[in-house]
């Protein structure tokens, strides 16, 4: 089992995670995500695991490379990162038993460097190509702690054996692998064309455990779009007539 990494989360809507790092010891992150680091510290950008796992970061939302931050002092330094947008920082424990995570593309801040990120397929076609979050989800495990980022305020779900929870899709965050990840249709024309909540909702059945957020980037970014006078508010992009708000949404946002 790798070292804990000694951290502390400050903030509360617009969190950053300050690590202290001993000697010789490092931590990725996403690229662009480094708030401060003391003198000690030294960062290397690269493309880790080579082309083809940067290609593979990338469709996941994430940049082609990290950046990998390392104490080549003698004595103990502090190197920080910051949340993108208003919401929480998440600590995923990845050595606990069932500690590997599936999450939401963009999630991703930080880990230590036992840590590694890839791509993961939805196990159903359904989920992949009417989840909220798309085909591709990211997968992080090994053997270290990571932490990732979501918007608004964060709620832990800790599911049973067979115990169902039905998720707006935006909303879910990360899930446990032991988690079995499906998605259904909401059923009902008017629930379908005017519910402002989608069309499919996320059926997530255990055992594991669960982080939801309770505003999600896109659910945010629509607001504005709707406040700027751009489109007039149809409720979740992920909805029939939500569409075009969702494409001006990722247009204005980088496709984050």
């Amino acid at each position: 089992m790798s070292k804990v990494l000694e951290h502390e989360i400050f903030g509360d809507d617009m969190q950053a995670v300050e690590i202290v790092l001993d000697p010789k010891e490092g931590v990725r992150s996403e690229a662009g995500s480094m708030l401060y680091m003391q003198n000690g510290v030294q960062m290397e950008t690269n493309m880790e695991g080579g082309l083809m796992k940067g290609l593979k970061r990338a469709f996941t939302g994430e940049g082609l490379f990290l950046t990998k931050f390392t104490n080549y002092s003698d004595i103990s330094q502090k190197v920080a990162f910051a949340a993108p947008y208003p919401g929480k920082i998440i600590l995923l424990e990845l050595s606990e038993v069932g500690g590997e995570y599936y999450c939401q593309r963009d999630s991703y801040l930080c880990s230590d460097t036992n840590v590694d990120l890839e791509i993961a397929f939805t196990k159903r076609l359904g989920a992949g190509f009417f989840g909220g979050e798309g085909f591709i989800l990211q997968k992080l495990f090994g053997t270290g702690q990571a932490f990732i980022h979501a918007g608004g305020t964060v709620i832990r779900k800790e599911l049973a054996e067979g115990e169902v929870l039905k998720v707006d899709t935006g909303c879910l965050v990360a899930f446990n692998t032991t988690v079995d990840y499906d998605i259904q249709f909401v059923g009902g024309f008017k629930n379908a064309l005017f519910g402002g909540e989608g069309l499919f909702l996320a059926t997530l059945t255990g055992p594991g455990i669960v982080y939801l957020q309770s505003l999600p980037f896109s659910r945010m970014a629509d607001r504005v779009v709707t406040a700027a006078g751009i489109l007039p508010n149809t409720g979740e992009s992920t909805g029939v007539a939500g569409v075009g708000g969702g494409l001006i949404r990722d247009i204005i946002s980088g496709g984050r």
